[in-house]
């Protein structure tokens, strides 16, 4: 492994993120190249984990943009602070100045509030940029985004061109609700994260959750590779793995078992569907196949857990 590469990926380790060679060369690739990371992947997989960290790692300001539908470019870019305007306004009546010289006044960047895009590309210190749920945004925004990309400039019809002080780390994170357009996918390195394997789920766990005990843990990591191969409206990801591990602690639960599971099926499911599907079809299946684990002994891996999970779909 190159050994920058290595060192992004203890970076990131050391800031709680657990990051395989893909994930750690991609950060390395964005950074060194100075190009945008597009991230893809199921909602709860890590994806803006990743900036976040990123932003802890390089020592630097996390700046979000949080895309929603109906987003514009002013509200990305900058506000003028009206209110200010207004007040210097009334506090220069009956000055001297000639009304453009006033205009050009209150025209100025001391009266700017600048928002995500601007305030990133303004900093003294690169800072890491978070475009968040990028396919939320409509394609108007995408396309205004890919020529601030292109150029890291930005054109204020009363100040005129502001250039990049410096290029800040961009991060754009999408779970694919739209297409994005191709332009927008040129410009970037790209990266899609799956949902994890298990023993890459179980290191997250103990990790983030450390007083979970090794047992649940790994009954924890296998029960969700199973539920994964559910068809549900909402499948639980690695944030729900973990605010689940949480909740079983929190009801000082050492082991599952249908009681349980049934306690804490609203940690996991946020659709009454699939929470109905699971404890209705499948919960009791799950658990005989976490039982028949049991059975084989430990160490448990990703192709014990697959097999089982296999056994129990070809039961349907």
């Amino acid at each position: 492994m190159h050994p920058e590469i290595r060192r992004i990926q203890d970076l990131l380790s050391g800031q709680g993120y657990i990051a395989d060679r893909t994930i750690a060369t991609s950060v390395y690739l964005s950074i060194a190249l100075r190009k945008p990371l597009l991230i893809e992947g199921a909602a709860g997989v890590g994806k803006t984990e990743v900036a976040k960290v990123m932003a802890r790692a390089l020592g630097t300001d996390l700046i979000r943009l949080q895309c929603y539908e109906g987003l514009d470019a002013t509200t990305a870019l900058y506000e003028w602070n009206y209110q200010r305007q207004l007040l210097h306004i009334r506090l220069s009546e009956g000055g001297t100045q000639t009304m453009a010289e006033r205009e050009a006044e209150i025209f100025s960047e001391a009266f700017l509030l600048k928002r995500p895009l601007l305030d990133a590309i303004t900093r003294m210190q690169a800072p890491v940029l978070l475009v968040d749920e990028i396919d939320r945004a409509d394609e108007e925004f995408e396309a205004f985004l890919l020529e601030v990309l292109s150029d890291f400039q930005v054109s204020i019809p009363e100040i005129g061109t502001i250039a990049a002080t410096t290029i800040p780390h961009v991060v754009l994170t999408s779970n694919r609700t739209r297409e994005l357009g191709d332009a927008l996918r040129r410009r970037c390195l790209y990266l899609w994260i799956d949902y994890p394997t298990f023993e890459k789920e179980l290191e997250i766990v103990r990790r983030k959750v450390p007083a979970v005990n090794g047992h649940l843990a790994e009954q924890i990591g296998a029960f969700m590779q199973m539920i994964r191969r559910i068809r549900l409206e909402k499948t639980p990801g690695v944030a729900e793995t973990l605010d689940w591990s949480a909740a079983l602690m929190a009801l000082h639960r050492d082991h599952l078992d249908r009681a349980a599971v049934e306690e804490t099926l609203g940690v996991l499911f946020k659709h009454q569907d699939d929470a109905t599907t699971v404890r209705t079809q499948w919960l009791d299946q799950i658990l005989e196949g976490l039982g028949a684990l049991e059975q084989e002994g430990r160490p448990w891996n990703q192709d014990v857990v697959t097999r089982a999970a296999e056994r129990l779909h070809a039961r349907r």
